[in-house]
């Protein structure tokens, strides 16, 4: 059915064979590019917005450079997947996000095409800037160098920084700024108002359409002629918009800002840009979900919808109405229970309001809650701020974000011994988002440093306690480590109580073999363990809830009643939980045997949870498989 219904993109199976194809004719191209993705990712989930809105870019930008040998590079990749059609993986395009099928980002050894990886926000500047210079190098003259980034991804500080070094590097590289307003949530902050002050003026743009004119014209030619001509704009920017002239500051040829959904048009503009050199910044405006009215409407819910009816843009759930809550509704919950308790205690997190359930607060109390953008560096230093003017900040990052503010953790808030409780989202293995994503090594990076008490919950119950124990001790930075998805508990609102710090406790007790488990990935051992009550087959499970400061005395009791150990971790092994507990073991002289599960040193590509965990090994089945192997070794 759908290579009847495109017949133009049914042609198309590289750059090459979209250049065939009269300019009057790309219009069509866009339409069916923009309808096979709807079709695509309206049963296989993906992410639908972002990609959406750059369809006619996407189709300018590879109907006038010339990819792979010019370089493009897309910005966090949310809006690349037009990109992947166009460049050989049509036929593949619905496998994306599915276990060894297409990643949902850029990515290097998939394709030529796919100059550099991008699955997290505002890297493009400062990489396609390393391309550029090294052309540069190369006395490679001809290549061209295109960084698209949007998406919210001008927000953070990274993106900033490698424009400051692009404007003093005088490369020949253009970076075109995808103005769409939004990345999962509406975008924040200073630039937002500014990029909408630049787009909405009607003088502006007037008086612009009219230069871009004369620039284009067949009788413009010359450095001379074109350097008068963006010496007139300047002037003109300068005398209507008071705020202008802020990527000229940096030394960047600022174009734009013009509509992103003129596909002839950014032909024409591509076109001219290709012929000037030195750095330049094109502003294009787009609207994310462009061309599907419910993702137009509903941009949030459209970033990722899921499975949804095209027709319609019903949303098709697999929940059911008695389902367990998702760890980050707990969170969001819970956060405004305690708030209403404790007037010092706000919330923050970097531009992903509803992605961890922040939006909930923020609905009651948005005085007192803080979204600051795509900029994970200042949320850390920021809460430390409020931490030390006596607040209790909750500061809400996935892991595989954190990872971004690593510095700021040390300095700004442990070294400082500040109360900044993180609760750490999407901890673990996520599933079809993939290597970029997986929140896999928090764990060991989070534990060398001092100062930090470092917990995870085995469920609703105890996210709960232990997020009311983080604001009772405001004395030293909390952090507490929560999955993706479902919990395991229908009726989760539970009393919440104080729990003991860097204590443990016994879930069943057993003989033999003691499996020791840190977070939810212990629910996996409660399921293996009913299995092998059947095989007669009984250790004992400890939830260990904390992997620093560790349960000292609970691990010395454990030392002398069982032989062998397993601890089971959803996170890299090494210098992880279980490096821990053998860490604990080996500086008490004992000599037990301790196999250790979780992550291996690989990286883990995008696919299902429960398929990932069985690549894993933390699947129900294999765990019953491994803890019967050792037991049978220790009978």
């Amino acid at each position: 059915m759908l290579k009847t219904k495109y017949k133009l993109l049914n042609t198309i199976n590289s750059p090459a064979d979209l250049k065939k194809i009269p300019l009057e004719k790309l219009v069509d191209v866009c339409n069916e590019l923009r309808g096979y993705i709807i079709d695509i990712i309206s049963h296989n989930p993906g992410h639908l917005g972002a990609s959406l809105g750059t369809v006619e870019l996407t189709v300018a930008l590879h109907y006038v450079f010339d990819f792979p040998n010019d370089k493009l590079i897309w910005d966090v990749g949310h809006q690349s997947y037009g990109h992947k059609i166009l460049t050989g993986r049509k036929d593949r395009f619905h496998t994306i996000r599915t276990h060894r099928g297409l990643s949902g980002f850029p990515k290097m050894s998939e394709s030529e095409f796919d100059s550099f990886g991008t699955g997290h926000s505002s890297t493009s500047i400062s990489a396609i800037l390393g391309f550029a210079t090294a052309a540069q190098l190369d006395k490679n003259t001809k290549r061209q160098h295109i960084a698209v980034i949007g998406d919210g991804s001008m927000t953070a500080g990274m993106a900033f920084e490698a424009l400051n070094n692009a404007g003093s590097a005088d490369t020949n590289m253009l970076v075109i700024l995808n103005d769409n307003g939004i990345a999962i949530d509406k975008s924040v902050g200073a630039l937002d108002r500014y990029l909408t002050t630049i787009s909405t003026s009607k003088k502006y743009n007037a008086l612009k359409e009219k230069i871009w004119k004369l620039l284009s014209r067949n009788n413009v030619r010359g450095t001379v002629t074109r350097d008068i001509i963006q010496q007139i704009e300047n002037g003109i920017k300068g005398s209507l918009l008071s705020q202008s002239n802020f990527f000229e500051s940096l030394n960047l040829r600022y174009f734009g800002p013009t509509s992103g959904h003129n596909v002839e048009r950014l032909v024409r503009l591509l076109t001219d840009l290709k012929r000037i050199n030195g750095p330049k910044l094109l502003h294009i405006h787009t609207q994310k979900g462009k061309g599907l009215p419910y993702a137009e409407a509903d941009q949030t819910t459209f970033h990722a919808p899921g499975k949804f009816n095209p027709e319609t843009g019903e949303i098709i759930s697999t929940s059911c109405a008695d389902d367990p809550p998702r760890y980050q509704d707990v969170f969001g919950h819970t956060l405004l229970s305690l708030a209403k308790r404790n007037d010092k205690i706000v919330g923050i997190t970097p531009a992903m309001g509803s992605g961890c359930s922040l939006d909930i607060m923020m609905e009651k109390m948005p005085e007192r809650t803080f979204d600051v953008g795509i900029a994970e560096q200042h949320a850390v230093t920021f809460a430390a701020g409020m931490a030390a003017d006596g607040y209790i900040p909750f500061c809400n990052i996935y892991s595989s974000f954190l990872q971004r503010a690593y510095d700021q953790i040390i300095h700004d808030v442990a070294i400082q011994n500040l109360p900044v409780v993180f609760c750490i989202d999407r901890g673990g293995l996520v599933g079809e988002d993939g290597a970029t994503h997986h929140g896999i090594y928090d764990i060991a990076f989070l534990r060398p440093i001092p100062n930090l008490i470092i917990s995870s919950p085995m469920n609703e119950f105890e996210l709960r306690n232990l997020m009311y124990t983080a604001q009772l001790k405001p004395n030293s930075p909390f952090v507490i480590r929560y999955p993706r998805g479902k919990g395991t508990l229908k009726s989760w609102r539970n009393k919440m109580e104080e729990i003991p710090i860097g204590k443990g406790h016994i879930i069943k007790k057993g003989t033999k073999i003691a499996i020791l488990s840190y977070g939810p990935i212990g629910n996996n051992v409660i399921k293996a363990m009913e299995i092998l009550d059947y095989l007669q087959i009984k250790p004992s499970h400890y939830d260990m809830r904390f992997v620093k400061p560790l349960d000292q005395e609970l691990l010395h009791e454990i030392h002398k009643q069982y032989p062998a150990i397993i601890t089971i971790e959803d996170g890299v092994k090494i210098g992880g939980f279980g490096a821990a507990v053998q860490e604990f073991f080996s500086d008490n002289r004992y000599q037990n045997h301790i196999c250790k599960l979780g992550i291996n040193d690989t990286i883990i590509e995008q696919g299902v949870i429960d398929l990932l965990y069985k690549e894993c090994g933390l699947d129900v089945d294999s765990l019953v498989e491994t803890i019967k192997k050792l037991w049978n070794e220790h009978s």
